[in-house]
């Protein structure tokens, strides 16, 4: 089925296995050009051969964390003038709600509210600007329905949506 996005630049975050790697697969079937980005450089330049073999479709990699400041600058560097964007990042681990202070919520919430928060703000304007874009977030399920052990993960994931939420009736028609 063409998507009509054969020749679109996207941005895929964690995406050397699991979720990103199957955006980026599924993204890479429609012929989009990708800038992978995850920490582990071997496992992200594996996926971008297999996804080059595969599709033919341009692959770069930037091995980086980012949800680093220099991270950041490298993947948005990388990614120039995307008009897709899918955030995705680990979860912050379980526990009880007596386990965790002020420097695991503010982890939390750096990793999977404020680093999303920063690549929307980045990219979004020049999505704006060429009249066409998407941004996706994978989050959680438990957007919808607090999952009592996650709930660092139910914060920040809930913390980003509310954002989306409001942002994008601020941007989109």
């Amino acid at each position: 089925m063409d998507l009509g996005i054969k020749g679109i630049r996207a941005l895929v975050c964690a995406s050397s296995k699991g979720l990103g790697r199957g955006c980026a697969e599924k993204l890479a079937e429609a012929g989009v050009d990708l800038v992978l980005n995850a920490r582990g450089a071997e496992a992200l330049e594996e996926t971008a051969e297999a996804i080059r073999a595969a599709t033919g479709v341009s692959v770069e990699t930037v091995a980086a964390d980012v949800t680093t400041p220099e991270g950041q600058a490298a993947v948005l560097a990388a990614a120039g003038q995307a008009d897709i964007l899918v955030n995705n990042a680990g979860g912050p681990p379980p526990g009880m709600w007596t386990d965790w202070d002020r420097d695991d919520f503010i982890a939390a919430l750096d990793a999977n509210m404020l680093t999303p928060i920063a690549l929307i703000k980045a990219l979004v304007p020049g999505m704006m600007e060429r009249g066409w874009g998407r941004v996706v977030n994978i989050t959680s399920q438990s957007v919808k329905a607090p999952i009592p052990v996650l709930g660092l993960s139910n914060s920040a994931r809930a913390g980003l949506t509310g954002y989306v939420a409001g942002t994008s009736r601020q941007v989109a028609e």
